[in-house]
């Protein structure tokens, strides 16, 4: 599946014309593998070792190209750090209020959210989010123990 996902983002890419650099495949390769929702310096710290020249603001400007592109979301949930989400399709997001790990999930019965908004107060919606808030099983562990 995710090897499928890669090559429609590289196609993605090369038709609005961005060059598919190794470090920008690197990256973007991560990123459809990634379940953690990284932040740019733990995307960083992965592919250091595999590419020891790349800054930083390598990874920073290729999020944003990405983005731009429609491939990746990136999230701000008021911590100091976005978070980066390679985009499938339309889900939500549960966050630890401990930890800050972010877990995808879906609710079919939220699809129609955007049009019943738009229904009751005539607002032409363009998206919408939804985040829950609360502490993951493995902070709840901890606590127990």
């Amino acid at each position: 599946m995710s090897e499928h996902q890669l090559k429609e983002a590289i196609h993605t890419l090369k038709e609005t014309g961005v060059r598919i650099t190794p470090q920008r495949h690197a990256i973007l390769e991560f990123l459809v593998q990634s379940m953690s929702h990284p932040t740019a310096d733990e995307i960083y710290k992965s592919l250091e070792g595999k590419f020891p020249n790349m800054s930083v603001a390598t990874v920073y400007n290729n999020l944003r190209v990405f983005r731009e592109a429609g491939l990746v979301k990136e999230l701000t949930y008021g911590d100091a750090s976005s978070r980066f989400d390679f985009v499938t399709s339309d889900h939500y997001h549960a966050i630890c209020e401990h930890c800050g790990k972010i877990v995808d999930f879906h609710y079919p019965g939220l699809d129609d959210v955007e049009q019943l908004a738009a229904h009751v107060t005539g607002f032409e919606v363009g998206s919408h989010r939804m985040e829950i808030y609360g502490v993951c099983p493995d902070c709840r562990d901890k606590k127990t123990h």
